[in-house]
C-alpha cells in the first residue's frame, strides 16, 4: 500500500470530494470524452487509466470499446474504493490497484508488461512527479500502442481574467497545470522514435496530446 505523503493529501483532498466528483467536474473538466472517444482501442486489447478516479473514464471506455480489458490505478484509496462501486454497478470488471503513476510496477500489479492504450485525463496536473508518470508509461507501450493524455492547457486563447480565475481556484485542489507539457511530450517521442501530436482544445481551456508508438 503506498503511504506516501501525496497518497495522504489525495485522501484527505478526496474523502469528502468523492461523493461530488463526478456530478461537479463535467462542467469544467473538457476533452475528456473526445480523448476516449478517439483511443481506438483495439478488440481484447489492454487499455491503462492513470489517476483513475471515481471510474467514470474507465466505464465510459468500455462502452466505447466493449471487447477490451481494463486497468486501473489510483494514489487515493478513497478515490479507489468509489471506481470499485461505479465500475460494479456499471456491470463491467476492471483491475484496479492502489499505486503511484510515476513508479509502478505492471508485472506485479496487473501480472502484464505492457498495454495497447495508456490514457491519463486531468491527473498530471496533480501529479508532482508528473515527467516521470509520461517517462513511465511510455515504457510499458509496445509497438503500435499508444499514450493518450488530457489536462488543464494555459488558457492561452482566453481572458487574463479567467485564466487568473480559474488556476487560483484549482490550486485549491492542488492543481497545477503543467506549461511544459506539449514540448515534454514532443521530446520524448523524438527520443524513442514515436510519433506525437499535441493540440489545444477549447481556446487552450484543455490540451491534448496523443504519443503513437512506432
Amino acid at each position: 500500500m503506498n503511504t506516501s505523503p501525496h497518497a495522504a493529501l489525495m485522501d484527505g483532498v478526496y474523502r469528502r470530494q468523492k461523493h461530488i466528483y463526478d456530478a461537479t467536474r463535467k462542467y469544467f473538466l473538457l476533452g475528456r470524452d473526445r480523448m476516449i472517444g478517439r483511443l481506438d482501442a483495439p478488440s481484447a486489447g489492454a487499455v491503462l487509466e492513470l489517476g483513475c478516479g471515481t471510474g467514470r473514464n474507465l466505464i465510459l471506455a468500455n462502452r466505447h470499446y466493449p471487447h477490451a480489458r481494463f486497468y486501473g490505478l489510483d494514489i487515493s484509496s478513497e478515490m479507489l474504493a468509489t471506481a470499485e462501486k461505479a465500475t460494479e454497478k456499471a456491470g463491467f470488471t476492471a483491475q484496479l490497484v492502489r499505486a503511484d503513476a510515476s513508479t509502478f510496477c505492471a508485472r506485479d500489479l496487473f501480472d502484464r508488461s505492457s498495454f495497447d492504450r495508456i490514457f491519463i485525463s486531468y491527473a498530471l496536473s496533480m501529479i508532482p512527479a508528473w515527467e516521470e508518470t509520461i517517462d513511465h508509461a511510455l515504457g510499458h507501450l509496445p509497438p503500435g500502442g499508444s499514450l493518450h493524455i488530457v489536462d488543464f492547457g494555459q488558457q492561452e486563447r482566453l481572458p487574463d481574467w479567467f485564466r487568473s480565475s480559474l488556476f487560483e481556484w484549482i490550486r485549491r485542489f492542488h492543481v497545477s497545470p503543467r506549461e511544459e507539457l506539449f514540448e515534454f511530450i514532443d521530446e520524448k517521442a523524438k527520443n524513442i522514435g514515436a510519433i506525437s501530436s499535441c493540440e489545444p482544445l477549447f481556446r487552450g481551456y484543455a490540451w491534448h496530446a496523443v504519443v503513437q508508438m512506432a
